[in-house]
């Protein structure tokens, strides 16, 4: 029979860490909680867990305090860390990945949805103590990083929720080609991502925002849905 897996998740709301926990028994994982970053890191210590789910505002020691205490040492830096966040502390979330997270979940999250991240990261593993190789899609200056669900931008990562993941995935895949709206929602719904809202449109909005100056990248077609320009475009376009 095989082992559960081993979460230790860092939180000190009592109500969000009872539905994580039932949840990580649907899923078939073994839980263990602390509600404060000093025992919380000492449980990481003492039961060298297959993953941590870390929340940023702890008592006693920050999340991102953890994290970084984590990733320095050498008998700890390879269990992978999920970020837990509320969405006014998407600087501490960039933070957070560039310490050596492998993801972030912003609050008020799905529970499922946390779980199949922490799937997708347990199910990368470890090989010989060093992180795999990861399958990247590029554009411009941007990386999307497919097996760690991130999106980068030289080497600073920008935060993206699982759907707008999904949605600029499904661009970068049929580059050129105009796809609805209908298409982007059923596409997404259907390849591993999670639309909270049925409005495309806004979650084209905020990819836009967060890709910057290269907002163009998405192309609006009146009437019809959105295109994400090929290379060659953008290059004439400077």
């Amino acid at each position: 029979m095989t082992q559960k897996k081993s979460i230790l998740l860092i939180e000190d709301e009592e109500d969000i860490a009872a539905l994580i926990k039932l949840q990580a028994e649907i899923s078939g994982y073994k839980l263990f909680v602390e509600t404060d970053g000093i025992n919380g890191y000492r449980a990481v210590e003492l039961n060298r867990p297959d993953l941590v789910v870390l929340d940023i505002m702890l008592p006693g020691q920050n999340g991102l305090d953890i994290c970084r205490k984590m990733k320095h040492n050498p008998e700890l830096k390879n269990i992978p860390v999920i970020i837990l966040s509320a969405k006014n502390e998407e600087l501490d979330v960039v933070l957070g990945l560039e310490l050596g997270a492998d993801d972030y979940v912003a609050k008020p999250f799905s529970p499922k949805i946390l779980f199949s991240r922490v799937k997708a990261v347990l199910r990368r593993g470890r090989e010989g103590g060093e992180k795999l190789l990861t399958k990247t899609m590029s554009f411009g200056d941007f990386t999307l990083e497919v097996d760690r669900y991130l999106l980068r931008k030289g080497d600073k990562y920008i935060p993206v929720t699982l759907s707008e993941f999904g949605i600029l995935r499904r661009f970068l895949t049929n580059r050129g080609k105009v796809l609805t709206r209908n298409q982007l929602l059923d596409d997404v719904q259907n390849d591993d991502a999670f639309i909270m809202d049925r409005n495309i449109d806004v979650h084209i909005a905020a990819l836009r925002k967060k890709l910057g100056p290269n907002f163009h990248w998405i192309e609006t077609v009146r009437g019809v849905g959105y295109r994400f320009k090929e290379e060659e475009e953008m290059a004439y376009a400077s």
